[in-house]
C-alpha cells in the first residue's frame, strides 16, 4: 500500500518539497514525463534504467496520491494506462529544474560517468 502523504508539521519549505520527491525514483520520473510527455508504464521502465516494476508501481500511485501525475486508464483489452505531469507537477518539475542545471555542473567538474539512457552505454560528464 502506498504511504499517505505527509502533511506536515514541516520545518521549512524544502522540507516540504523533500517530502513529495523523496525516494530514488520520483525526480528521475518527473524528468522523463516531462521529456516526453505521455508514457505507457513499459516505456517508463525503459526510460529508468535499474528501476524495479513494484518500485516505479509504488512511485507512481504516490506521486497520483499528492497530484503530480495523471492516470488515464483506456476501457480497452488489453488495458491501456497512461501517466502524464498534471500541472501541479509540471510546476513541480520546474522547481527542480536549478537543482538539475547544478547537477549537471557537478558531474562536469567531478567527470562523473552518465547512464546514457538511448542504450548507447555509459559516458563520462
Amino acid at each position: 500500500m502506498a504511504k499517505a502523504p505527509r502533511r506536515g508539521p514541516y520545518i521549512c519549505g524544502i522540507d516540504a518539497g523533500l517530502d513529495v520527491v523523496s525516494g530514488k525514483w520520483k525526480g528521475l520520473i518527473l524528468w522523463e514525463l516531462d521529456a516526453h510527455g505521455v508514457r505507457r508504464f513499459a516505456e517508463l521502465r525503459r526510460g529508468l534504467p535499474g528501476v524495479s516494476e513494484k518500485m516505479l508501481t509504488q512511485h507512481l500511485r504516490e506521486m497520483e496520491e499528492d497530484g503530480l501525475v495523471h492516470r488515464k486508464v483506456y476501457a480497452q483489452v488489453p488495458p491501456r494506462v497512461e501517466y502524464s505531469l498534471t500541472e501541479y507537477g509540471r510546476t513541480l518539475n520546474e522547481a527542480l529544474r536549478p537543482l538539475g542545471l547544478w547537477g549537471i555542473e557537478r558531474i562536469r567538474r567531478e567527470g562523473a560517468p552518465v547512464v546514457d539512457v538511448t542504450g548507447a552505454g555509459v559516458s563520462h560528464g
